[in-house]
């Protein structure tokens, strides 16, 4: 376990105690929903009222101001404080289903959350993250607009291909290390979460969790490199805009610091390559494995959690096999995926509600999403503020449903159901780019926040954060929208 401040120490009993209880409530929920789920009677099928979005609501109210109070801000650098007020939160949304429906529609949506959901939300960011701080990439370059350009390029391209997670904490680090003698680099940070934590994971489902799930529904696994133009005119548009931003940062650095960032040099170098097999691992059990599907080449079928128990154990590898170097290096510790844990679980059960009732709205959604660009920005302004990955999924369920037999440019998914390619496309891109409207977004968001904090970068709040997005990335989505979705 880690502090805040990314320090090691020992578990607190509290902690060891909350741990035991987690994973046996982890354990029974698989079991009951791997094994005993069949005999389960089914959930109560009317949606739940408006009301059970307040718990949801109100997590997202103290994300957003506990760390900008005075009185909460250090008790809320704790993930264990972070935890206490997800679960309180969770908690609250889990009584409502209580009272409203009964016990079983209780333990159907934790199954939903937790099991389905969450459970392969956070293995597959937890392998991404370990595994790729193994790679330590060393080196302080002149931290000129150019050179920072670069790095947010690459990361960019590499961003589909071992994740928006992975590329993330690859280059962070790097990033922030050739910056360290620079005053101006909290613009640099967001455009990092931008570009390389959303925007850049577009291309492959093993980009962005949206498209993973939308991979595990029935779309292809390459037809995400058709989205190859809009992920290139946003990548090029950001990256301009960047380049004229730390152009004129750059000139308001003192002289002394300019200096000392040209004296401090060090080549680039690169250690724990070994990672990158099992980073590639990672990328085949997504793409390979589909639990109760039969595994290519045989006759086996995948039982569920395969995918997350191979995920896990190229972590495994990789902790074993990885130099201490390679993550002392990278100051590697687990403080910043446990802060996402500690937070997406009661996001993942509180939110069930408000898509319970998206789901429930299809039909009337149905009206008024009449066009690709309405797709776009409904699921776009939601995957902001939901996770997108579940939007995803609601918004490509409704466009499924309002396809026709026989209809001119569909896309035909594994299991036979048919979706309109333009809609397809702008569901896609809406949770993929617009989870970088706020910092819950998309799991990485927090990650490279969290780490920018321990670096010593005073990053902007929930709300400041969205004044960066609201002014950058919404003119551009307005663009989007005129140039590819009109």
């Amino acid at each position: 376990m880690s502090t805040a401040n990314g320090e090691s120490r020992g578990l607190t009993a509290w902690e060891k105690a909350a741990l035991v209880a987690g994973a046996a409530g982890m354990g029974w929920l698989i079991y009951r929903s791997v094994i005993g789920h069949a005999s389960a009677p089914p959930p109560a099928p009317s949606p739940p009222g408006m009301i059970s979005i307040a718990p949801f609501a109100g997590l997202l109210l103290c994300i957003a101001v506990l760390p900008l109070l005075p009185a909460t801000a250090h008790w809320w650098e704790h993930n264990r404080n972070r935890l206490v007020v997800s679960l309180s939160f969770a908690a609250a949304t889990l009584t409502y289903y209580a009272l409203t429906f009964n016990a079983t529609k209780v333990l159907h949506v934790l199954e939903h959350a937790v099991v389905a959901e969450y459970l392969p939300f956070i293995v597959l960011l937890f392998s991404l993250y370990v595994i790729s701080g193994g790679i330590c990439l060393r080196g302080d370059l002149p931290a000129h607009p150019l050179t920072n350009t670069a790095f947010l390029a690459v990361g960019s391209l590499a961003a589909s291909f071992v994740g928006t997670t992975g590329a993330s904490m690859l280059l962070i680090r790097p990033l922030l290390q050739t910056n360290s003698e620079r005053r101006h680099v909290v613009h640099t940070v967001v455009f990092f979460i931008f570009l390389v934590s959303n925007v850049g994971g577009c291309l492959l489902p093993i980009g962005d969790p949206p498209l993973f799930l939308g991979y595990l529904k029935g779309v292809p696994f390459l037809w995400t490199l058709t989205l190859w133009k809009e992920w290139a005119a946003m990548s090029a548009v950001l990256l301009v805009v960047y380049y004229v931003w730390d152009t004129l940062a750059y000139r308001h650095e003192a002289p002394a610091d300019i200096v000392h960032d040209e004296v401090e040099r060090a080549p680039l170098s690169l250690e724990g390559k070994l990672n990158f097999v099992w980073l590639a691992g990672v990328v085949l059990c997504v793409g390979v494995i589909k639990p109760g599907e039969v595994l290519p080449g045989t006759t086996w079928r995948a039982f569920p959690f395969l995918r997350e128990l191979l995920m896990l154990g190229l972590t495994g590898l990789s902790l074993a096999f990885t130099p201490g170097t390679a993550r002392a290096g990278n100051r590697f510790s687990y403080t910043a995926i446990l802060e996402v844990a500690a937070l997406f679980i009661g996001i993942f059960i509180c939110m069930q509600a408000p898509i319970e009732i998206l789901r429930a709205s299809g039909a009337a959604m149905a009206g008024l999403l009449s066009s690709p660009a309405r797709f776009f920005w409904a699921t776009g302004v939601l995957s902001s503020f939901l996770d997108n990955a579940p939007t995803y999924v609601v918004f490509l369920e409704t466009a499924v449903s309002m396809t026709p037999q026989g209809a001119a440019g569909t896309l035909a998914l594994f299991d036979g159901a048919l979706v309109t390619e333009p809609e397809l496309i702008a569901i896609s891109l809406g949770a993929v780019f617009m989870g970088a409207n706020t910092y819950i977004g998309n799991g990485p968001n927090f990650m490279v926040k969290t780490i920018a904090e321990q670096a010593g970068v005073r990053m902007p709040s929930f709300f400041g954060y969205m004044a960066y997005s609201g002014g950058i990335l919404l003119p551009l989505f307005a663009a989007l929208t005129f140039l590819f979705l009109a």
